[in-house]
């Protein structure tokens, strides 16, 4: 009766391809995650600017120019469901703990290390 299984020629060579995927791929993944990291910042930071705008127009609507003294009432700290950041801009506040409050105007988004920084005197919230 004759055996048959894979020679160590093919062994090696499927690792050879193997490894040759894996190394193409990584770098691939590691990218894709940078890039939605950078987009959900983006968002949130859209989304806080138009807060503030909308603040703002209502202010006017009523006849005061001013913008929200604050962006929150919140603790330093991670942002969390305990103490949501961004409340008096975005609806319900935001509750990702990638943001945290760093001072009463400054805020770090910690997979990129980006701050900002919200100046209520004219209604900017920029890095």
């Amino acid at each position: 009766m004759k055996r048959q299984a894979f020679t160590l020629v093919e062994l090696v060579m499927v690792i050879v391809i193997l490894g040759l995927l894996a190394a193409v791929v990584t770098p691939k993944f590691t990218s894709m995650r940078t890039e939605a990291q950078s987009a959900a910042e983006e968002a949130t930071v859209a989304a806080v600017r138009t807060g503030i705008k909308m603040v703002h127009m209502t202010n006017l609507a009523q006849g005061a120019d001013t913008y929200p003294s604050l962006l929150d009432k919140a603790a330093k700290g991670d942002a969390s469901e305990k103490n949501p950041l961004f409340t008096e801009v975005i609806e319900g506040g935001l509750t990702d703990s990638n943001w945290q409050k760093s001072g009463d105007n400054s805020y770090l988004y910690k997979p990129t290390k980006n701050s900002y920084t919200y100046d209520p005197k004219v209604g900017t919230f920029k890095k």
